[in-house]
């Protein structure tokens, strides 16, 4: 898993690509980054990586007629699956800073004539109104962000959820020795057993989490889910 996360840095210093502006680790590599996936779950992660956006949006429980965020949505797997949920009177949104994933992700859902809005965007700095969506999704993306920028990401999404809306964050977890936090993780030091505490400071309330049965390698302990909701408008107020 070390050689999965030197992938992202290199892919961050790749000189070619025009991605969007932030501080965070970049994978923008298109149709390559597909054939990437692909090989890891063959050799590393026995099929299951392939099958984590369905697990995904099974956990956040997308319903008919929602409005869906998939921030750091790659080439489109996550967003694409979430459009099926939804259906003809829901909507998905997609945003990534690589260029080149967004086109990739474009391409997918002309060829499965599927309507989905993908964009250039990074999750610090959401280019959507106040309360656009019912639930938002973060699937192995949060490790690419420095600290700072995963707290900046969480008051961002906070921010375009509706009231009572949800957020579904699945990331690795961090390494961990024996009395006090250790390593590094990606972009920072914050692991998906960290990310509780850092939504409850962002506002969100009724936070579960779980594993999720993914192969271990050295450096990753695992990976695990961390759902939560955005509190509902008070009594009398708007949605």
């Amino acid at each position: 898993m070390r050689g999965v996360l030197s992938l992202h840095s290199a892919a961050h210093r790749d000189p070619t690509s025009s991605a969007g502006a932030t501080r965070g680790l970049v994978m923008d590599l298109g149709w390559r980054y597909d054939l990437m996936v692909g090989i890891f779950d063959v050799v590393m992660f026995r099929g299951r990586l392939r099958a984590l956006p369905r697990t995904a949006a099974d956990l956040a429980g997308l319903r008919p007629g929602e409005a869906v965020l998939d921030v750091g949505c790659g080439t489109g797997a996550l967003a694409l699956v979430a459009r099926e949920r939804v259906g003809e009177t829901g909507r998905v949104a997609g945003i990534d800073p690589g260029p080149r994933q967004i086109a990739r992700a474009r391409s997918k859902a002309a060829r499965r004539n599927l309507s989905v809005d993908f964009q250039v965007g990074v999750v610090e700095d959401l280019a959507f109104p106040d309360g656009s969506f019912d639930v938002v999704l973060s699937t192995l993306m949060m490790h690419h962000l420095p600290d700072d920028l995963k707290r900046r990401g969480l008051a961002e999404i906070a921010r375009v959820l509706e009231p009572g809306g949800r957020l579904l964050i699945v990331d690795f977890k961090r390494p961990e020795e024996p009395g006090r936090r250790s390593g590094r993780l990606g972009a920072g030091g914050i692991g998906i057993q960290d990310q509780p505490e850092l939504m409850t400071e962002a506002g969100f309330s009724q936070i579960e989490t779980g594993e999720i049965r993914l192969p271990r390698f050295p450096g990753v302990q695992g990976v695990g889910f961390a759902l939560g909701r955005k509190p509902a408008a008070a009594a009398g107020g708007s949605r």
